[in-house]
């Protein structure tokens, strides 16, 4: 039995109307994608602009130019022990393979900043350059320095050269990680994009404001009722 049918409605056409909203909003009207991935792709560009440390990175990985170090790198296959050799011939050391195994002889400021020279070039989306300086593709390229610089933490860590370890670490983390996450995204400016991130977050805070105010009007209407 429902209690008060004005309520009830007015619930009722609020959920519906939610429902049909949500609909839309997952339906590829923004510029052929949905909602989700639209405001997605939005907020990725917006970030970008933020996420730029390789100058940065390249200040501190010039202080280790002429430091020579020896690591061994254990790899998932042979096959990416072979291409991550390259990386480091590339950047005028020596590495030996054997099996998934890479045993890598050089200097460590100029293997950083190899890998950051890399690096940019993909946070600028001239991913076609790394590929064609190694022969394979690009965004592989990234994975397989985020794997060596991971196994030259751990190995430099293990001869207690911390410091090293540490600057491996933050290429790694400050350029190596945001060119491949944003590799092929167009950068933009919040303020270019002003009404649309004020608009998106404003529908955020209503949408799901309304979603509650139609729940409780449709329990009221029906005469259902919170008592102590």
């Amino acid at each position: 039995m429902i209690a008060k049918k004005k309520i009830f409605t007015l619930g009722l056409v609020m959920l519906v109307a939610f429902f049909v909203v949500l609909f839309v909003f997952f339906s590829p009207v923004f510029k052929g994608k949905n909602g989700l991935d639209y405001l997605d792709d939005l907020y990725n560009s917006i970030s970008k602009g933020s996420a730029y440390y390789i100058p940065a990175s390249k200040a501190e990985a010039d202080k280790f130019s002429g430091n020579s170090i020896e690591v061994n790198l254990e790899l998932k296959t042979e096959g990416r022990a072979k291409q991550t050799a390259l990386l480091f011939t590339q950047s005028g050391s020596t590495a030996e393979a054997s099996g998934a195994k890479l045993k890598v002889s050089g200097d460590l400021g100029k293997i950083l900043n190899n890998c950051l020279e890399d690096s940019d070039k993909m946070y600028v989306n001239d991913g076609q350059s790394v590929s064609t300086k190694y022969g394979y593709n690009e965004k592989n390229v990234l994975f397989n320095w985020w794997n060596a610089l991971s196994e030259m933490d751990k190995d430099l860590a293990k001869q207690k050269k911390f410091r090293e370890a540490k600057v491996v670490s933050m290429v790694k983390s400050k350029a190596v990680e945001p060119s491949y996450n944003y590799y092929k995204v167009e950068p933009q400016k919040i303020g270019k994009r002003m009404g649309v991130v004020i608009f998106s977050l404003a529908f955020y805070v209503i949408y799901t404001i309304w979603y509650g105010f139609a729940i409780m009007f449709l329990f009221e209407g029906w005469g259902l009722k919170l008592e102590h």
